[in-house]
């Protein structure tokens, strides 16, 4: 018997900065109607994408758009991640539970802040332009350096993260690895294991992430060459 009520779904993804084609999103709706499942979907790095990615959302497509909570948020794409201003799209009947919870959980956002939000979605087409871009660009900077340091990388195509490898410094796991890294070598990552239902599956990975100024990924690609591979 099928007791799944809803999955969860975030594109473009964090760690990975995996994109969901319009084909593997496709399969994922034909699987929500056939068991009635609803689509709970994380779309906050939407307008940050490289290498010709395309972001869809799974309630654009047929059949979607009444099984399908769309969440995103002023976050990634307007840098102010601080505010916490986000919001949710979905069918009457689902939206009219969220707001009861979200009334008694949190009230609301400040008002100033959703008023500079609500001027920030007017921005033109050029701003999410020379967003995607400038933190391609930061990726590439930052993959090489990586490379060059030893790390296996899987390029994301979206967000601004790089998820990586680290079975080539010989270290028991991440954790141990990432303390190193920050004791030692003066560069902090996250623990691979701390995205994964079973720690154990991701026990030899690390996430960076390259939403920052140049000069501190120059000086991180500086610090990682200290790193030596194991014998």
């Amino acid at each position: 018997h099928n007791h799944t009520k809803a999955i969860i779904l975030n594109t473009p993804n964090n760690p990975t900065g995996k994109v969901f084609t319009r084909a593997e999103l496709e399969l994922i709706r034909d699987l929500c109607v056939e068991f009635n499942v609803l689509a709970i979907t994380d779309e906050i790095y939407e307008h940050i994408l490289y290498d010709n990615a395309k972001h869809i959302s799974i309630a654009s497509l047929d059949g979607m758009r009444d099984r399908t909570v769309t969440i995103n948020g002023l976050s990634k794409t307007y840098s102010v991640t601080g505010w916490r201003v986000g919001w949710t799209a979905a069918a009457p009947n689902i939206t009219s539970a969220i707001r009861k919870v979200h009334d008694f959980l949190t009230v609301g956002a400040p008002a100033p802040l959703q008023e500079a939000g609500a001027a920030a979605l007017g921005m033109p087409s050029e701003y999410y332009q020379k967003l995607a871009e400038g933190y391609r660009a930061r990726r590439d900077r930052l993959i090489p350096a990586l490379l060059k340091a030893g790390f296996k990388c899987f390029p994301p195509r979206g967000a601004y993260y790089v998820m990586t490898d680290i079975k080539a410094f010989g270290f028991a796991d991440d954790v141990a690895f990432t303390r190193y890294l920050v004791r030692e070598i003066g560069v902090a990552a996250v623990p691979g294991s701390s995205f994964y239902n079973d720690p154990r599956d991701g026990a030899q990975q690390v996430r960076f992430a390259f939403c920052k100024r140049d000069e501190t990924l120059d000086e991180a690609a500086r610090r990682l060459g200290k790193l030596r591979l194991k014998r």
